[in-house]
C-alpha cells in the first residue's frame, strides 16, 4: 500500500475538532482518510466526539452518555458549529473514514448503521479496546478493523490477529524498527499518530511505516 494520510478529528490543528467543518478541510487537503471518534449518548445516538464528556470541545458540560442527542445538539463545538452524528459524516465527506469507538457498547450500533448505510466496504472500526473490534469482526467481518494501541511491543501481532487487524495504529514516540518488522512480517500494516512536525514526519518515513495520522491539512514542506 502507498503512504496513507489519515485526518485526525479532521484537520485538529486549525479547525474545531470532529466538526463536519474540520472533516471537510481534510478532504479538501487531499488526505487519503478522515478519522473520527465515537461515543453513545444517553439515547443511544452515535455521537461524534473524542472525550467521554463534552467539556473541552464545547460550550457545555456532562458526560455524553447522559445527555441526549437534542441536548447535545444545542451546544456549540466551535465557530457555530454543532456536535454531528455519524451518519452526517458519512453523508458530508466522500474520503474513507477510520471510525474509532471509543465507548464499546457503540460497536453493535456501529455495525447496524454500516450494514443499512451499505458502508461496509469505506469505513475502517478502531479501537483501544479489543472486544470491541472482535465484536464488529464478528458481526460484519468484512470491515477493516485497525487495533490502536500506545504500547509497542510483541504482544502487538497476536494481538491484532485476534480481532481480525490488518492495521495496527501506534504512538510514534512508542514504534521502533523492531516492531514494524514484526507486524510486517505478518502482514499487518502500521501507521503512527500523531504525526505533525517535519522531524516526526522524517521519522515516520524511516520506520518504514504505511501511514500516519496528522493534525494538519499537509506534510510540512510537501
Amino acid at each position: 500500500m502507498s503512504f496513507l494520510t489519515v485526518g485526525h478529528r479532521g484537520v485538529m490543528g486549525v479547525e474545531p475538532e470532529n466538526t463536519l467543518r474540520s472533516f471537510r478541510r481534510a478532504e479538501e487537503a487531499g488526505h487519503d482518510q478522515i478519522e473520527l471518534d465515537l461515543h453513545l449518548s444517553k439515547d443511544g445516538a452515535l455521537i461524534v466526539m473524542h472525550d467521554p464528556d463534552v467539556d473541552r470541545t464545547t460550550d457545555g458540560g456532562g458526560l455524553v452518555r447522559d445527555l441526549t442527542l437534542a441536548e447535545i445538539r444545542g451546544l456549540d463545538a466551535g465557530l457555530g458549529e454543532h456536535v454531528p452524528v455519524f451518519e452526517e459524516v458519512l453523508e458530508a465527506v466522500g474520503r474513507p473514514i477510520q471510525a474509532e469507538i471509543k465507548d464499546v457498547a457503540a460497536a453493535r450500533i456501529l455495525a447496524a448503521v454500516l450494514r443499512e448505510r451499505g458502508e461496509t466496504g469505506r469505513v475502517s472500526v478502531l479501537s483501544f479496546h479489543d472486544e470491541a473490534l472482535a465484536e464488529i469482526h464478528t458481526l460484519l467481518p468484512e470491515v477493516r478493523t485497525v487495533l490502536v494501541a500506545e504500547e509497542s511491543g510483541p504482544h502487538i501481532v497476536p494481538r491484532a490477529q485476534a480481532v481480525g487487524a490488518r492495521l495496527v495504529s501506534l504512538d510514534l514516540r512508542q514504534l521502533n524498527l523492531d516492531t514494524v518488522r514484526r507486524c510486517h512480517d505478518a502482514g499487518i500494516a502500521v501507521m503512527a499518530w500523531t504525526v505533525n512536525t517535519a522531524q516526526e514526519w522524517a521519522l515516520a518515513r524511516a520506520l518504514g511505516l504505511d501511514g500516519a495520522a496528522t493534525d494538519l491539512p499537509a506534510e510540512p514542506g510537501a
